[in-house]
């Protein structure tokens, strides 16, 4: 990584500003999730290890650049003082004078997290002085939100511009080391697992992988239905994106051309669409007809995954392979296969990147993700690094 990190920092007695990500679900004013918070550990711990006053910033979902206590970070500080075992001091905004008074009374060591970001509309505006406000909290500033770097707001980008370094966290460093890693130098065989809803979503990163030279590319979830309609196949009623069947075409030819092998689904787990519960059956993809919804792959269809990861050396997967949080009715049968079969390349030796949401979840659901060799906080933000975008949270960054 060529991106100043937090380790190059001189840290005692300065006032260093953390960006965080620590946009977890809340339930009852409890923290229901905290992987993003104990992602972020080691990065808080290594500043107060080393004498700072530091002072986390993060965004809690969408707020709209209004305040609602919906939204509020206090619940998070509670439970990150546990995981700490310090206190946590807390701060209702993240601008004014408050805040100022709160920043100017820590002592080094201590901790401070501000409220949530959103709750002004500057923020995702990356407002100059909006970010001015910001830097002039802190002497030094760290990045270690990757899941938020593929957006150019005030708390990732703006505030770079005024402060005296801008260094990346531990969590955003590995990052960037593994992805890194993954595009510029894989170990073949290299295979990609991509998932999800839509083709359209993940187009960049297909061609990305094209262009990269990767073996092997393995689509499930819906966006599979796509490439099946498009080749002429009947899907019944599965979800199709039909203005991206053109773009489903060229894919498998640019994937012909450039000798990667290109497995869609075999068997499929579906259900009629006016009786989901009861009907529920695996059939293979062909013999799918017009009143059926296709909602996971099927065992046939996992098998031929885990056979298309045996010999592989680099594995990267985002996105699920069916309606993953249908978990009472076993649609997440195909996606938990899938996590047990990237599991077992690890322990071949591979290197395993996951990254996404339901495939993170997956990981977890299955026992298996102490056994995957990177498990990525970024959704969006890991999309666009593994399409070749610069993320405009990491260009801000100084270069070492």
């Amino acid at each position: 990584m060529n991106k100043l990190s937090i380790t190059d920092l001189d840290l005692k007695g300065k006032r260093v500003f953390i960006r965080v990500d620590f946009n977890v679900p809340i339930k009852d004013a409890r923290v229901e999730d905290d992987s993003r918070i104990r992602g972020a550990l080691p990065t808080i711990q290594y500043a107060l290890d080393h004498e700072a006053r530091v002072i986390l910033a993060s965004h809690l979902g969408r707020p709209k650049g209004e305040r609602n206590e919906k939204y509020s970070l206090r619940p998070v500080a509670e439970h990150l003082s546990e995981l700490l075992g310090k206190p946590v001091y807390f701060v209702g905004d993240c601008i004014g004078d408050e805040v100022k008074a709160k920043v100017g009374a820590l002592k080094d060591g201590e901790v401070l997290l501000l409220e949530n970001l959103r709750f002004h509309a500057e923020e995702e505006k990356n407002d100059e002085a909006f970010a001015r406000e910001l830097a002039s909290l802190c002497d030094l500033y760290v990045n270690d939100a990757f899941g938020a770097a593929h957006r150019a707001h005030a708390s990732t980008a703006g505030i770079t511009k005024f402060v005296q370094q801008a260094a990346a966290g531990l969590l955003m460093q590995k990052e960037l080391d593994y992805l890194g890693r993954v595009i510029n130098s894989p170990e073949h065989p290299f295979v990609a697992i991509l998932g999800g809803a839509k083709v359209s979503d993940k187009i960049p990163v297909i061609n990305a992988l094209i262009d990269r030279k990767i073996d092997k590319l393995l689509i499930g979830g819906a966006m599979a239905y796509t490439f099946f309609k498009a080749q002429g196949f009947t899907v019944g009623k599965s979800l199709v994106e039909d203005e991206m069947m053109p773009t489903a075409l060229e894919i498998i030819k640019r994937a012909e051309e450039a000798n990667v092998e290109l497995l869609l689904p075999t068997d499929h787990q579906v259900v009629d669409s006016y009786d989901p519960l009861k009907s529920k059956k695996t059939i293979p993809v062909e013999f799918t007809n017009a009143g059926l919804v296709g909602l996971d792959i099927g065992a046939e269809t996992v098998a031929h995954f885990s056979t298309a990861l045996r010999d592989a050396k680099t594995v990267i997967w985002n996105g699920p392979m069916g309606v993953f949080e249908e978990k009472e009715l076993g649609f997440d049968e195909g996606t938990i296969g899938v996590a047990r079969a990237v599991a077992e390349a690890a322990d071949r030796g591979a290197t395993v990147v996951v990254g996404g949401g339901d495939s993170v979840a997956a990981i977890t659901q299955a026992g298996v993700a102490d056994r995957i060799t990177h498990i990525s906080t970024g959704g969006g933000a890991t999309l666009e690094f593994l399409a070749g975008d610069e993320l405009p949270g990491v260009a801000a960054l100084n270069a070492k």
